[in-house]
């Protein structure tokens, strides 16, 4: 899973990255700091790999993970190349969803590229430059349906329609995730890679006085909470300079702090939750002495595909999945008393993975 952290300049982008990755992007207070894109890969925190790493006594731990891209912050006329803008879109377009960081603080040691903190019109210069990329991209896919369409063909002229829907829709300064489709549709939309279809979380970046307080109590954030609920969209609160201190204490320091605050998890936990849950991804589980192991796959994968993640022969010849429950697994104490007590499940090739499985995989090849 790759998120394209994305934002104007100096509203906190470059800040979270460092925070979540401890990567080390250099964060600067000028436009165009980030010119490549600092690339960051950010375990995914769970709790679960810990305990059954302690059931196993395992060798090695290995989580899941999520790829962040720092992509340079985006000004008016990007789409047009201003401010390196072409090369910045095509930074998104490799992405997966995008994390759309929004200044929400007051500092006059910050400055603005348009000198006053407006949350809304932040998050519309950077949607509007994508919806204008995206809009050329769709004409010129309209052009070419609508000339094959004399062919007799019907599927062009199926095309042509919805292109022509879409374009409408994106003249209307919408982004394409928020034009109803219906299956055939998606696969249309899917297919054309638009940047503004791409899922998204948008970020109120807090300042670090504003901590703990409630989100509906913050005036600036919930500006962008209730633009993203207007768009069926993600969204989270967090404070960037808040989450950088926190990356450089230990997970017992960063409790402590994090209880002081009166806050219950890490933005970078709530990031990749939010993450998940955006793009529908769930996780399985497989343990054992050697290693103990988080695989991400789509929500509704079924068995053999998950098999596949592990090893393409998995997948080839798979015979069937031998199942238990984490929970079930952690409260009985091993893999065998789980079987005893006939808690595992054989799975055949029909069955449709859950977040909490873990799992043996039975193949021939």
């Amino acid at each position: 899973m790759k998120l394209g952290v994305v934002g104007l300049p100096n509203v906190g982008k470059s800040t979270l990255f460092n925070a979540i990755t401890k990567a080390g992007a250099e964060c600067a207070n000028y436009p165009f700091c980030t010119i490549e894109p600092n690339v960051g890969v950010v375990a995914v925190p769970d709790e679960r790999l810990e305990v059954l790493g302690k059931l196993y006594n395992t060798k090695k731990i290995t989580p899941a993970v999520i790829e962040f891209v720092d992509i340079a912050g985006l000004v008016k006329g990007a789409s047009k190349g201003e401010g390196l803008g072409n090369k910045f879109l095509a930074n998104i377009r490799e992405t997966d969803a995008i994390v759309h960081v929004v200044r929400c603080f007051e500092d006059e040691n910050v400055t603005h590229v348009d000198n006053v903190v407006d949350p809304v019109r932040d998050i519309e210069t950077i949607n509007l430059e994508l919806i204008f990329a995206d809009t050329d991209s769709v004409k010129k896919r309209y052009d070419k349906a609508f000339s094959m369409i004399k062919t007799g063909d019907k599927k062009y002229k199926t095309e042509a329609e919805f292109l022509e829907r879409l374009l409408n829709h994106l003249n209307s300064f919408k982004p394409a995730r928020t034009l109803p489709c219906n299956e055939e549709e998606k696969e249309y939309l899917k297919d054309l890679f638009l940047l503004t279809a791409k899922p998204v979380i948008y970020t109120a970046n807090i300042g670090e006085k504003d901590m703990g307080k409630p989100e509906e109590s913050l005036p600036l954030a919930k500006k962008v909470i209730d633009y993203a609920r207007s768009e069926n969209a993600e969204y989270m609160v967090i404070c960037a300079k808040t989450e950088e201190e926190l990356s450089g204490l230990s997970p017992e320091e960063q409790k402590m702090f994090l209880g002081e605050l009166g806050v219950k998890e890490s933005g970078l936990d709530r990031l990749v939750k939010t993450s998940y849950k955006l793009l529908g991804l769930i996780s399985f589980l497989t343990a054992g002495e050697k290693e103990v192991r988080a695989w991400t796959i789509e929500n509704g994968t079924k068995a053999p595909q998950a098999a596949g993640k592990i090893h393409t022969d998995f997948e080839k010849g798979f015979i069937r999945a031998e199942i238990v429950d984490y929970d079930t697994l952690v409260e009985l104490g091993s893999f065998n008393a789980a079987k005893e007590k006939g808690k595992v499940r054989s799975e055949g090739k029909d069955y449709v993975m859950k977040d909490s499985d873990v799992v043996l995989f039975r193949f021939n090849v």
